[in-house]
Protein backbone atom coordinates (compact mmCIF):
# COMPACT_ATOMS: atom_id res chain seq x y z
CA UNK A 1 0.00 0.00 0.00
CA UNK A 2 1.89 3.36 -1.04
CA UNK A 3 1.88 6.34 1.54
CA UNK A 4 -1.15 8.13 -0.68
CA UNK A 5 -3.16 5.49 0.01
CA UNK A 6 -2.78 5.32 3.58
CA UNK A 7 -2.93 8.91 4.21
CA UNK A 8 -6.70 9.03 2.21
CA UNK A 9 -7.68 5.79 4.89
CA UNK A 10 -6.19 7.82 7.24
CA UNK A 11 -8.05 11.05 6.40
CA UNK A 12 -11.26 8.87 5.94
CA UNK A 13 -10.71 7.30 9.64
CA UNK A 14 -10.26 10.92 10.96
CA UNK A 15 -13.48 12.21 8.98
CA UNK A 16 -15.77 9.37 10.33
CA UNK A 17 -14.31 9.46 14.53
CA UNK A 18 -15.70 13.20 14.17
CA UNK A 19 -18.83 12.25 12.47
CA UNK A 20 -19.53 9.93 15.07
CA UNK A 21 -17.94 12.33 18.24
CA UNK A 22 -20.83 15.13 16.69
CA UNK A 23 -23.33 12.59 16.64
CA UNK A 24 -22.60 11.51 20.02
CA UNK A 25 -22.22 14.81 21.83
CA UNK A 26 -24.95 17.19 19.83
CA UNK A 27 -27.87 14.77 17.66
CA UNK A 28 -28.44 12.10 20.13
CA UNK A 29 -29.00 14.78 22.87
CA UNK A 30 -31.13 17.25 20.20
CA UNK A 31 -32.85 14.13 19.19
CA UNK A 32 -33.58 13.50 22.99
CA UNK A 33 -34.46 17.13 23.15
CA UNK A 34 -36.76 17.43 20.89
CA UNK A 35 -39.44 14.80 22.51
CA UNK A 36 -40.12 18.17 25.33
CA UNK A 37 -42.80 19.89 23.34
CA UNK A 38 -42.60 23.69 25.09
CA UNK A 39 -45.63 25.96 26.36
CA UNK A 40 -45.57 29.61 27.11
CA UNK A 41 -44.78 29.60 30.76
CA UNK A 42 -43.37 26.51 31.61
CA UNK A 43 -40.52 26.57 34.37
CA UNK A 44 -37.42 24.59 33.34
CA UNK A 45 -34.65 23.67 35.69
CA UNK A 46 -31.24 22.52 35.08
CA UNK A 47 -27.70 21.34 36.62
CA UNK A 48 -25.00 24.30 35.98
CA UNK A 49 -21.21 23.57 35.12
CA UNK A 50 -19.72 23.16 38.84
CA UNK A 51 -18.04 25.83 40.37
CA UNK A 52 -17.89 26.88 44.23
CA UNK A 53 -21.29 28.57 44.00
CA UNK A 54 -23.00 26.38 41.94
CA UNK A 55 -21.57 23.18 44.55
CA UNK A 56 -22.92 25.40 47.46
CA UNK A 57 -26.20 26.04 45.94
CA UNK A 58 -26.92 22.42 44.77
CA UNK A 59 -25.15 20.66 47.64
CA UNK A 60 -27.43 23.56 50.72
CA UNK A 61 -30.62 22.56 48.75
CA UNK A 62 -29.81 19.18 48.28
CA UNK A 63 -30.74 18.90 44.85
CA UNK A 64 -29.24 18.81 41.41
CA UNK A 65 -31.57 21.84 40.52
CA UNK A 66 -29.19 25.36 40.38
CA UNK A 67 -30.39 27.37 37.97
CA UNK A 68 -34.33 27.77 36.54
CA UNK A 69 -35.73 29.58 33.98
CA UNK A 70 -39.31 30.56 32.11
CA UNK A 71 -39.89 29.04 28.66
CA UNK A 72 -41.54 31.77 26.53
CA UNK A 73 -42.24 31.93 22.91
CA UNK A 74 -40.54 34.89 20.84
CA UNK A 75 -40.65 36.01 17.49
CA UNK A 76 -41.45 32.02 16.90
CA UNK A 77 -38.60 30.71 18.20
CA UNK A 78 -38.59 29.23 22.09
CA UNK A 79 -36.53 30.88 24.86
CA UNK A 80 -35.86 30.96 28.23
CA UNK A 81 -36.04 34.04 30.33
CA UNK A 82 -33.91 33.85 33.39
CA UNK A 83 -31.76 35.62 35.75
CA UNK A 84 -28.13 34.32 35.22
CA UNK A 85 -25.36 37.58 34.77
CA UNK A 86 -28.33 39.86 34.09
CA UNK A 87 -32.33 39.07 33.30
CA UNK A 88 -32.45 37.75 29.83
CA UNK A 89 -33.59 35.75 27.23
CA UNK A 90 -31.63 32.93 26.02
CA UNK A 91 -32.37 30.64 23.08
CA UNK A 92 -34.28 27.31 24.48
CA UNK A 93 -32.18 24.97 22.76
CA UNK A 94 -28.42 26.89 23.75
CA UNK A 95 -29.86 27.32 27.59
CA UNK A 96 -29.98 23.54 27.39
CA UNK A 97 -26.89 22.55 25.53
CA UNK A 98 -24.80 25.13 28.71
CA UNK A 99 -26.48 22.57 31.47
CA UNK A 100 -24.33 19.49 33.07
CA UNK A 101 -24.58 16.72 31.01
CA UNK A 102 -27.58 18.64 29.14
CA UNK A 103 -29.69 17.60 32.20
CA UNK A 104 -33.03 19.42 32.51
CA UNK A 105 -36.49 18.97 34.03
CA UNK A 106 -39.73 20.84 32.85
CA UNK A 107 -42.84 21.44 35.32
CA UNK A 108 -45.63 23.04 34.00
CA UNK A 109 -48.03 25.30 36.29
CA UNK A 110 -51.26 23.12 36.76
CA UNK A 111 -53.31 26.38 35.69
CA UNK A 112 -52.89 28.55 33.09
CA UNK A 113 -54.79 31.32 33.55
CA UNK A 114 -51.64 33.70 34.88
CA UNK A 115 -49.29 32.48 31.98
CA UNK A 116 -49.42 35.58 30.19
CA UNK A 117 -49.10 38.39 33.24
CA UNK A 118 -46.87 36.02 35.10
CA UNK A 119 -44.32 36.79 31.43
CA UNK A 120 -44.81 40.20 31.30
CA UNK A 121 -44.19 40.98 35.30
CA UNK A 122 -41.11 38.66 35.19
CA UNK A 123 -39.96 40.45 31.59
CA UNK A 124 -39.81 43.58 34.53
CA UNK A 125 -36.88 42.64 35.26
CA UNK A 126 -34.80 42.21 32.46
CA UNK A 127 -31.63 43.56 32.94
CA UNK A 128 -31.41 43.26 36.57
CA UNK A 129 -28.14 42.03 37.89
CA UNK A 130 -27.25 38.59 39.01
CA UNK A 131 -27.60 38.65 43.20
CA UNK A 132 -24.73 36.20 44.27
CA UNK A 133 -26.23 36.62 47.98
CA UNK A 134 -29.65 35.70 47.63
CA UNK A 135 -31.62 38.61 48.65
CA UNK A 136 -35.70 39.19 48.37
CA UNK A 137 -35.07 42.92 47.50
CA UNK A 138 -35.68 44.03 43.99
CA UNK A 139 -32.10 45.94 43.44
CA UNK A 140 -30.34 42.20 41.90
CA UNK A 141 -32.34 39.43 41.51
CA UNK A 142 -31.66 35.42 41.17
CA UNK A 143 -33.16 32.57 38.68
CA UNK A 144 -35.54 31.36 41.52
CA UNK A 145 -36.58 34.50 42.95
CA UNK A 146 -37.45 35.69 39.71
CA UNK A 147 -40.33 33.27 38.96
CA UNK A 148 -40.96 33.29 42.62
CA UNK A 149 -42.01 37.22 42.37
CA UNK A 150 -43.23 37.41 39.40
CA UNK A 151 -46.21 34.92 40.06
CA UNK A 152 -46.73 35.83 43.81
CA UNK A 153 -47.27 38.99 41.99
CA UNK A 154 -49.95 38.50 39.85
CA UNK A 155 -51.51 35.45 41.03
CA UNK A 156 -51.09 35.86 44.96
CA UNK A 157 -49.58 32.81 44.86
CA UNK A 158 -46.69 31.40 46.63
CA UNK A 159 -44.84 28.69 44.35
CA UNK A 160 -42.99 26.94 46.71
CA UNK A 161 -41.75 27.56 50.30
CA UNK A 162 -39.54 30.45 51.79
CA UNK A 163 -37.02 28.60 54.01
CA UNK A 164 -33.92 30.88 55.37
CA UNK A 165 -30.40 29.41 55.45
CA UNK A 166 -30.08 28.48 59.30
CA UNK A 167 -33.07 25.25 58.58
CA UNK A 168 -31.10 24.26 55.34
CA UNK A 169 -27.43 22.32 55.49
CA UNK A 170 -24.99 25.50 55.00
CA UNK A 171 -22.58 24.58 57.16
CA UNK A 172 -20.10 22.89 54.93
CA UNK A 173 -20.02 25.46 52.48
CA UNK A 174 -19.03 28.23 55.00
CA UNK A 175 -16.12 29.33 53.14
CA UNK A 176 -18.47 29.88 50.00
CA UNK A 177 -21.28 31.77 51.77
CA UNK A 178 -18.54 33.89 53.41
CA UNK A 179 -16.65 34.68 50.29
CA UNK A 180 -19.91 36.27 48.08
CA UNK A 181 -21.79 37.24 51.42
CA UNK A 182 -18.45 39.05 52.47
CA UNK A 183 -19.33 38.55 55.89
CA UNK A 184 -20.73 36.28 58.24
CA UNK A 185 -23.53 33.37 57.03
CA UNK A 186 -27.24 35.09 57.13
CA UNK A 187 -28.72 32.69 58.91
CA UNK A 188 -31.98 34.43 59.01
CA UNK A 189 -31.85 35.03 55.66
CA UNK A 190 -35.19 33.61 53.38
CA UNK A 191 -34.52 32.67 50.24
CA UNK A 192 -36.12 30.86 47.76
CA UNK A 193 -34.09 27.96 45.87
CA UNK A 194 -34.91 25.73 42.58
CA UNK A 195 -35.82 22.71 45.07
CA UNK A 196 -38.36 24.18 46.70
CA UNK A 197 -39.43 26.17 43.87
CA UNK A 198 -39.66 22.80 42.27
CA UNK A 199 -41.48 21.12 45.04
CA UNK A 200 -44.66 23.64 44.90
CA UNK A 201 -48.24 21.75 44.34
CA UNK A 202 -48.87 23.98 41.80
CA UNK A 203 -46.99 22.66 39.22
CA UNK A 204 -46.25 19.24 37.76
CA UNK A 205 -43.33 17.90 36.18
CA UNK A 206 -44.11 17.13 32.82
CA UNK A 207 -40.66 16.38 31.07
CA UNK A 208 -37.01 14.89 32.24
CA UNK A 209 -34.11 14.17 30.48
CA UNK A 210 -30.34 12.86 31.62
CA UNK A 211 -31.44 13.08 35.35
Amino acid sequence: MNQKSIFKICTIFIVLVFIGMLTFTKLLPWLDFKEYVPKDGDLIFQSLPQNDLVLAIEGISQSPYSHCGIVVQKNGEWEVLEAIGPVKYTPLYEWVQRGRNQSFAVFRLKTDVHIKPFISQAETYLGKPYDVKYELDDEKIYCSELIYKAYETVAKIKLGELKALGEMPWETFTKTIRKYEQGSPPLERLMITPKNLSESLHLKKIFEMNY
